[in-house]
C-alpha cells in the first residue's frame, strides 16, 4: 500500500481518494463479497449494473465527505517534515574516569538506538501486540477500524483502534489525546502523512523511543535497562513480553506495581507473538514457564556523588542552557574516580557519626509510621529496602515490637532483634527509653547472610556537616568530593560553597613567604606574649596561642610543626602583611584579603577547594593546576563541544616549594598531624582550628594528590572543646588516605616528592636531616636550637 502512496502527490482529494479506496477494498474482502465467476449467466448482468451504480454513488458520496474532512482539518495538521530532524529528548550523562555513570539529567530518560539495536525480540513482541498488519497497512486498519466502529454504535463509547503509526502521530504531535472524533481524523491524516515519508524502519525507530514504559523511563532501551538493567538487543523472549505488555498501561501494568498484572499480560503477548509466527508453541510455552526477574527499580539508587553531580550540572546549565542540559543527550567525560569517591564517601560518613557520638545525646526519631496516614507497621516500605545490601550499610529499619530491655525492627522483609549491646553508645540501658513502635531508626548491618541483615546495631544521622575534596597534583583534576554528610539533607556544598574561616591552614602560605624571602627551617622566633600597635584609633593587637602556653625559643620548622600562633604573627609583621596577601593570590585564593596582621591566625575566609588547591602546588614543584571537573562535553552525535585540560599557574619557585614540602611532612612526623605518620607514606599536611572550635579542618598531600578535610556546623556554632583539626577533621584524612594508598597497590616502592638541584640537606643537632635551598644552609659549626 506505501507503494501505491508513493504513486500519489499529497493532495486532499488524492489522500481522501486513496483512503476511502482502501476502506471499501478492505471492507468487500473483510465481509467475503464474492467475485462473480467468469460466464456468469446474463440475467445477473442488471442487478450487478444496477449494484455498480450504486456502489459509484456511494463512493463519489464517501468521496465528498472524506474530502470535505481533509478541507477541514488539513489547514490545522501539525507539519510532518519536522520528524527529519527528530531528535528526541534524551539524558545527559555524566561518566567518571572509567566510564562508569554517575549521575543522569533528563526531563524524559530515554537512550536513542538504532532500528538493530532493538533487537529482534522486542520488535517481535511489540508488533505482535501493538499493530499485527503494521507491515501491511499504509498507516490505518480498515479492519481494526469496522470492527471498532460497530462496538462504539453498541457501547455509546470511542474506543482505541490505532495502528502504530497512529499511536506514534498521538504521541510525538500536539492534536490532544482526548477520544473525539476530530482528534481521531486529525490522527488518522498525520498517520497517513508518516507512512507516505518514511519507511517502516524509520516509523517503527520512532515508534520505539518514543513510547512511554512508567517510571519515567521513554523507549525501549530505557526501558530495558530499568527493568532488567541490560540493553533492548539482548532481552529474552519473556523479557520482551513483559516491556510490551507494558506499553498498554505502564501504570498499571508494570512489574515493579502489580506483578500478577504484569505476568498476565506478558502471557498474553507471549501468546499473541505465537499466533503471528513469530516463536514456536515450545518456546511460547518456555517462556510462560519463567518468572518475570527485575533486574532494577524504580526507586533509582543515588548517584556516588551526588555534590560532584550537581556541581557540574550548575556549570552545564551556565554554558549550554537548560534545554540542552535535560534533553539534548550530551555526555560529560569528568575527571572523578569512583574508587576514590567511595573511600571519601565512607570516610566522611562514619568520622561525622563517630564525632556526633561522643558530643550528642541520642535524638528521638523524626518519623513513626503510625501518626501518618500513609501507612501501617505491615505496609511500611522504605524505598532503600529495594537496593542490595552490603556489609556496613547503613540503612533505615521499623520498629515492630518492644520486649524487655531490646527491640524488634524489620528491614525489608527481615525482622531481627536489637540488644541492648547494639545501642549501648546512648547510654540507655532499654529500648523502651529510646523508642516506639512505629519508629522509623538508622542501623547499621554488621552481619549478612544471602544478602540479607541478620544483625545490626542502632545509629544516628549526625548533626555536624563534612566535605572532602581531593585533587591530583599535576592535573587539577577533582578526583573526588563530598559537599556534607547527605544530599538529601542538604544540597549545598560545602567543598566549593562554603566560605569559612582558615585558621592555621593557611599559616603555610605565611611561611612560604618567608622562606622565598631568605629565612629557613632553622630561623628562630620567640614565642612568648607580644602586644602588636594598629594605628592610634585601634587598640593593642595581643594574639595568643591555642593552648596559651608559651614554649620560648622556637625554630621556624618547630613553629610550624606545633602551630604555634605567635611566631607566625611576627612573621607577617616581619614581612608585611601585603606581601603575604599577595602571596595568597599566587596560591589562588580569590576572595579580598586584608591586610591584617591576623590573616597569621588564619582569619580570612575561603573554600575547601581554593585551600586544597593551594596545597598542591607545594606537592608539584610550586605549579597549582586550576582544578577543574569536566574532561570533555560531546553533544548526542558525538561532537565535541568542550575539551578541558591542565591549567598550571606558578605559585611559588620550585626550591621554596620543596622546602615547604619537606617541613609540611615533619607537622606528620612530629607536630600536629602526627596521628597520620601511622600510614608510613610520603606524606605532607597542615592542621586548622579557629576560635571556639568552630571549624576544623586538615589539608594535606603525597607526591601524587592533594586532599582537603573540613568539619563544622553550617551556622557558627562549636563542635565541642577539644574538637581541633587534628581530632575531627584529620580522621576522615586518615582513614581516606588508608584506602587511597591500599588502591594504589605499591606501598613497597612509594612516590618520592623529587628535590630541586640547587637543595641541599644537612644534618642538625636534633637528629633532622634538614632542606635548605643552597647558599641558605648553616655552617658545619651552626646548632639549631630545638
Amino acid at each position: 500500500m506505501s507503494m501505491l502512496m508513493s504513486r500519489y502527490k499529497s493532495s486532499p482529494l488524492q489522500q481522501a481518494k486513496l483512503l476511502i479506496n482502501y476502506i471499501f477494498n478492505s471492507y468487500t474482502e473483510f465481509i467475503g463479497m464474492p467475485k462473480l465467476p467468469l460466464g456468469a449467466n446474463s440475467l445477473l448482468q442488471p442487478i450487478v449494473r444496477q449494484a455498480s451504480i450504486f456502489i459509484a454513488f456511494l463512493v463519489t458520496a464517501l468521496l465528498g465527505a472524506a474530502t470535505g474532512v481533509i478541507f477541514a482539518y488539513a489547514e490545522d495538521l501539525p507539519q510532518i517534515t519536522a520528524l527529519d530532524d527528530y531528535q528526541p529528548r534524551t539524558i545527559t550523562r555524566l561518566l567518571a574516569t572509567d566510564g562508569q555513570e554517575l549521575d543522569q539529567f533528563a526531563t524524559e530518560k530515554r537512550v536513542v538506538i538504532t532500528y538493530d539495536d532493538i533487537g529482534s525480540k522486542l520488535r517481535a513482541a511489540i508488533l505482535a501486540t501493538e499493530d499485527a498488519g503494521f507491515n501491511q497497512h499504509f498507516g490505518l486498519s480498515a479492519s481494526r477500524i469496522l470492527i471498532t466502529a460497530v462496538r462504539d454504535l453498541l457501547t455509546g463509547e470511542l474506543a482505541g483502534a490505532s495502528t502504530l503509526t497512529q499511536q506514534l502521530a498521538r504521541n510525538l504531535f500536539p492534536i490532544g489525546r482526548e477520544k473525539t472524533v476530530e482528534r481521531k481524523i486529525k490522527e488518522a491524516l498525520l498517520a497517513i502523512q508518516i507512512e507516505r515519508r518514511y519507511t517502516k524502519r524509520e516509523i517503527f525507530t520512532f515508534y520505539a523511543h518514543q513510547i512511554y514504559f512508567g517510571h519515567g523511563a521513554y523507549g525501549v532501551e530505557a526501558a530495558a535497562r530499568l527493568y532488567f538493567g541490560k540493553a533492548a538487543t539482548n532481552l529474552t523472549f519473556e523479557e520482551a513480553a513483559t516491556l510490551a505488555g507494558i506499553i498498554q498501561a505502564p501504570g498499571r501494568i508494570s512489574p515493579f506495581v502489580n506483578s500478577k498484572r504484569s505476568l498476565q499480560r506478558r502471557n498474553f503477548v507471549l501468546g499473541r507473538m505465537e499466533t503471528e509466527g513469530y516463536l514456536s508453541e515450545h518456546e511460547r510455552s518456555l517462556a510462560v514457564s519463567q518468572p518475570i526477574i527485575t533486574r532494577g527499580h524504580p526507586t533509582s539508587k543515588q548517584s556516588p556523588a551526588p555534590y560532584f553531580a550537581e556541581h557540574i550540572r550548575q556549570k552545564l546549565q551556565q554554558t549550554y542552557g537548560t534545554t540542552a542540559l535535560y534533553e539534548g543527550g550530551l555526555t560529560v567525560k569528568t575527571t572523578l574516580d569512583p574508587e576514590l569517591q567511595a573511600l571519601a564517601n565512607k570516610a566522611v560518613d562514619r568520622a561525622l557519626r563517630r564525632l556526633d557520638k561522643r558530643r550528642s545525646p541520642y535524638r528521638s526519631p523524626t518519623l513513626n509510621v503510625l501518626t501518618t496516614e500513609t501507612a501501617s507497621l505491615e505496609e511500611f516500605l522504605s524505598p532503600r529496602w529495594h537496593l542490595p545490601f552490603a556489609q556496613d550499610d547503613i540503612v533505615p529499619a521499623l520498629v515492630t515490637e518492644l520486649t524487655g530491655r531490646s527491640a524488634r525492627i524489620r528491614i525489608g522483609k527481615v525482622f531481627l532483634n536489637l540488644p541492648q549491646k547494639a545501642f549501648a553508645w546512648t547510654r540507655q540501658t532499654s529500648a523502651q527509653q529510646l523508642f516506639k513502635v512505629g519508629d522509623v531508626i538508622e542501623v547499621q548491618i554488621t552481619e549478612l547472610a544471602d544478602g540479607l541483615p541478620t544483625q545490626a546495631v542502632l545509629e544516628q544521622p549526625p548533626l555536624v556537616e563534612g566535605a572532602l575534596l581531593a585533587v591530583d597534583n599535576k592535573t587539577g583534576e577533582i578526583r573526588s568530593m563530598v559537599g556534607g554528610f547527605n544530599f538529601d539533607r542538604s544540597e549545598f556544598n560545602r567543598a566549593t560553597q562554603a566560605f569559612r574561616q582558615m585558621g592555621s591552614t593557611f599559616k603555610p602560605i605565611v611561611y612560604t613567604a618567608a622562606i622565598d624571602r631568605g629565612f629557613t627551617a632553622t630561623s628562630t622566633f620567640i614565642d612568648e606574649p607580644v602586644t602588636f600597635e594598629i594605628s592610634e584609633d585601634q587598640p593593642l593587637y595581643e594574639p595568643e596561642n591555642y593552648d596559651n602556653e608559651y614554649k620560648g625559643v622556637v625554630t621556624l620548622r618547630r613553629a610550624l610543626e606545633q602551630s604555634r600562633n605567635i611566631p607566625t604573627v611576627k612573621l607577617v609583621h616581619e614581612l608585611g602583611p601585603p606581601v603575604v596577601v599577595e602571596y595568597a593570590k599566587r596560591f589562588g585564593f580569590q576572595r579580598n584579603i586584608e591586610p591584617y596582621l591576623s590573616l597569621a591566625l588564619g582569619a580570612p575566609e575561603s573554600s575547601l577547594v581554593e585551600i586544597t588547591s593551594a596545597y598542591s602546588a607545594f606537592a608539584n614543584g610550586g605549579v597549582r593546576m586550576t582544578p577543574y571537573s569536566i574532561i570533555s562535553v560531546s553533544d548526542r552525535e558525538g561532537n565535541i563541544l568542550e575539551e578541558n585540560a591542565a591549567s598550571p599557574n606558578q605559585a611559588t619557585r620550585a626550591d621554596t616549594a620543596f622546602v615547604m614540602t619537606h617541613l609540611l611532612q615533619g607537622v606528620i612526623k612530629r607536630g600536629t598531624g602526627t596521628s597520620a605518620s601511622g600510614l608510613e607514606w610520603p606524606l605532607g599536611g597542615k592542621t586548622g582550628t579557629t576560635d571556639e572550635y568552630t571549624d576544623a579542618w586538615f589539608v594535606g598531600f603525597d607526591p601524587n594528590i592533594t586532599v582537603g578535610v573540613w568539619v563544622g556546623h553550617d551556622e557558627k556554632k562549636p563542635l565541642g572543646k577539644g574538637e581541633t583539626g587534628a581530632s575531627a577533621a584529620l580522621p576522615i584524612w586518615i582513614d581516606f588516605m588508608q584506602g587511597y594508598i591500599d588502591l594504589r597497590g605499591d606501598r613497597e616502592n612509594p612516590p618520592e616528592f623529587n628535590a630541586p638541584s640547587n637543595i641541599v640537606f644537612s644534618p642538625l643537632d636534633s637528629g633532622i636531616i634538614e632542606a635548605f635551598i643552597n647558599g641558605t644552609q648553616p655552617t658545619p659549626s651552626f646548632s639549631a636550637l630545638e
